[in-house]
């Protein structure tokens, strides 16, 4: 089992930053991928970022790229997301997610494991 922790949601003006951690407890491995998807009302999950933690592929969605981040902390277990810029359309609840697969990060149903999510509204 692995346990997913996010943070770092709140309210920002567009323009603004946030960053969000989240923190991974339990049986994760450097063959592990984690990924950041987020979810608008209304509309279906998301796809944002993801890496493996053995290091190599990164991924971002176009819709945030050269905005958004994704990084890792091995030695702390901790997977980051630093967004800047932030639109109004990136108003969503984002979720933290890890695997194990080979296949495509991108997609949530490859996904075992998931966070509660922590809600980032941006205003205009």
């Amino acid at each position: 089992q692995v346990q997913l922790v996010e943070s770092g949601g709140g309210l920002v003006q567009a323009g603004g930053s946030l960053r969000l951690s989240c923190a991974a407890s339990g049986r994760t491995g450097s063959n592990y991928a984690m990924g950041w998807f987020r979810q608008a009302p209304g509309k279906e999950r998301e796809f944002v970022a993801a890496l493996r933690w053995s290091g190599g592929a990164i991924y971002h969605a176009d819709s945030v790229k050269g905005r958004f981040t994704i990084s890792r902390d091995n030695a702390k277990n901790t997977v980051y997301l630093q967004m800047n810029n932030l639109k109004p359309e990136d108003t969503a609840v984002y979720y933290c997610a890890a695997t194990s697969t080979l296949a495509s990060l991108t997609i949530s149903f490859n996904y075992a494991y998931w966070g509660m999510g922590t809600q980032v509204t941006v205003s205009s």
